[in-house]
């Protein structure tokens, strides 16, 4: 077989964990390898380990049959490895060319040269149809466009190993059909590539064969046209999992939450992020909006749960107006958050586990007296979370944030959420970056709080999470509520038109 990477008996520890425990890895010249498995598998690692970001504690990597040492990623980069990871490495103020460039840089009498790397980019660009300004700065294009300049830079090192960490978790329905397109010219044109995934659908669409990781061990590799679904499901997690969604009718109460005619205007763009928005959440419903990110969602967000501050408009939870109150009341009032962004938003990454646990209650008589915190019951809370939503971690409750996989790092954040019991919560890509059996979790979770009589305003990016959960959909376009459907009654395709802006509704804002 002609094998172009072959990782052969693989292990690597964290602390206590074993993330890789003797696992094989072999890629074919000219294939599309899917690597799966729940978050904490050892993915990740394994994929860093051949980027030469980690070091394996023994077994052998071997190229085009030859044993190699790959200490750091420029080994990797002189072995034509790329890789575009879960989280872009790319400088905000940099331009796009300028990050391309970073590390391989042309100087003529020891000043900077970019004229000829930036009509290589220019090449690239139209020769793998991956559009993107050269001049525009990372911090001014959108999330799929940082996606293109991950890619270029693999391009522009001339990779023909390509790994894709979770490529298409940020992605819009467009941009991941965009992408698979993309993959399948590389693969067409001799590259080999890796893409790990917990999305079984995208396996099944692109990928020649799949190798399966669950708790750090390899349980097997199969050729993707002789498996389905069902069968790389039960692989990656060891038991069936449910692909249809147990939904009660909803037992809809009174209104707990309404915005009135919301505004945000962005004097640095000269226009509303967000625009006249005006709806409302009852007990027991799930309301969710969908759209194409960029179109005003994160900033809806932000300006109802405090984090910007808005232009015009009036927010009401249980008849009281909110509109100015700090975060911290409005989370006493009874509203829960779970952040689009877990990094910045979500977690204090050099804090442990247990102190992300308690974020917003450290100071209640449970957790301190006197000013000063009690480690003991923070402890044990922690500790009750991380066996009630499946936290793994290497260390257990003093874990740091940082070190835990992007999947455990959003189970600690819903688990955070949901154990202080809000009555609306605010839900923004609550399964982005988790696997089957992590969604097919917190998808039961979100349900379980709305059959309580709770509301839940769901934003997500993820059209069958937006569908199977909601008991009405809400459309942004461009800042604006553009219509509002019932699941029941709509279809993907409708959905479409709305969120890119070729059909219109009226929005009932009767309750």
């Amino acid at each position: 077989m002609n094998y172009v990477i072959e990782m052969l008996n693989i292990c690597k520890s964290f602390g206590t964990l074993k993330a890789n425990d003797d696992i094989t890895f072999q890629l074919q010249k000219g294939e599309v390898h899917a690597l799966v498995g729940e978050n904490g598998a050892g993915k990740s690692t394994l994929m860093s380990i051949l980027f030469g970001l980690y070091h394996p504690d023994s077994g052998v990597i071997k190229f085009q049959g030859e044993e190699v040492s790959i200490k750091n990623p420029n080994d990797a980069n002189r072995l034509k490895i790329g890789m575009v990871h879960q989280h872009f490495k790319l400088v905000d103020v940099f331009t796009v060319t300028e990050n391309i460039i970073l590390g391989m840089e042309e100087t003529k009498n020891g000043f900077l040269t970019k004229e000829n790397s930036r009509n290589r980019i220019i090449e690239l660009r139209e020769q793998y149809k991956l559009f993107v300004d050269p001049d525009a700065y990372i911090k001014d294009i959108t999330v799929g466009m940082q996606q293109r300049v991950e890619i270029l830079k693999m391009l522009y090192r001339d990779a023909d190993i390509l790994i894709f960490d979770e490529p298409t978790a940020v992605l819009t329905p467009q941009e991941i059909d965009e992408l698979m397109n993309t993959i399948r010219n590389f693969k067409n044109e001799g590259k080999s590539i890796v893409i790990i995934t917990h999305k079984l659908a995208e396996v099944m669409a692109v990928a020649d064969r799949c190798t399966v990781l669950r708790k750090g061990k390899c349980i097997g590799t199969v050729n993707v046209k002789d498996v389905n679904v069902d069968i790389l499901a039960e692989m990656m997690v060891g038991r069936k999992i449910s692909f249809d969604i147990d939904k009660k009718p909803a037992r809809v109460s009174t209104e707990l939450f309404r915005t009135e005619k919301l505004s945000l205007f962005n004097s640095e763009k000269n226009k509303f992020d967000v625009h006249d928005v005006s709806f409302s959440v009852r007990g027991g419903e799930i309301v969710g909006i969908a759209g194409i990110e960029g179109n005003g969602q994160t900033e809806l967000v932000n300006i109802i749960t405090g984090l910007k501050n808005l232009t015009s408009g009036n927010i009401y939870f249980k008849d009281e107006d909110i509109t100015k109150k700090s975060i911290r009341n409005k989370l006493e009032l009874g509203i829960g958050h779970i952040p689009e962004d877990r990094h910045k938003h979500g977690l204090v990454l050099d804090f442990n586990l247990s102190d992300n646990l308690i974020l917003q209650s450290y100071y209640l008589p449970e957790f301190q007296k006197h000013g000063f915190l009690k480690k003991n019951e923070i402890f044990e809370h922690a500790n009750d979370l991380i066996k009630r939503f499946d936290i793994r971690s290497g260390a257990g409750a003093v874990s740091r944030a940082r070190s835990m996989s992007g999947g455990n790092q959003q189970k600690a954040i819903i688990a955070r959420e949901i154990s202080r019991n809000p009555e609306l919560l605010i839900a923004v890509q609550p399964t982005r970056g988790l696997d089957i059996g992590a969604i097919e979790y917190i998808h039961e979770k979100i349900l379980e709080e709305r059959d309580n009589g709770k509301g839940v305003l769901l934003i997500s990016l993820e059209l069958d999470e937006i569908m199977n959960l909601s008991d009405r959909i809400l459309v942004i376009y461009e800042g604006q509520l553009v219509a509002e459907l019932d699941p029941k009654k709509t279809s993907f395709q409708e959905i479409g038109l709305y969120m890119s802006g070729s059909k219109k509704g009226v929005i009932n804002h009767e309750v």
